[in-house]
């Protein structure tokens, strides 16, 4: 499992919701309900890691994955990107 954080997702995160050098970002599965890409989606909030299993630090900030969900992408990838003005979430 992989975590990468574009360069463009790091500017929106910073230009939009104020984040900055030395913060870090969780990325958690959440239950979303019933859609058409399924019913789980990515969340995120800002707090230090407690069991991080995977981390990526883009411009002073740390993105990270804690170990209970890492169950989701399994041996994929996850991109998070900006497209259309709005975060994404790309699994590979």
């Amino acid at each position: 499992m992989q975590l990468r954080v574009t360069e463009q997702a790091v500017k929106r995160f910073q230009s939009e919701w104020g984040f900055v050098n030395g913060d870090h970002i969780r990325i958690f599965v959440r239950y979303s309900g019933f859609s058409s890409s399924g019913p789980y989606s990515f969340g995120i909030i800002k707090e230090a890691p407690r069991y991080p299993a995977v981390t990526e630090s883009v411009e002073g900030i740390t993105f990270f994955m804690e170990e209970n969900d890492v169950w989701f992408l399994e041996d994929q990838e996850l991109t998070i990107d900006e497209k259309h003005e709005e975060i994404a979430f790309i699994r590979a």
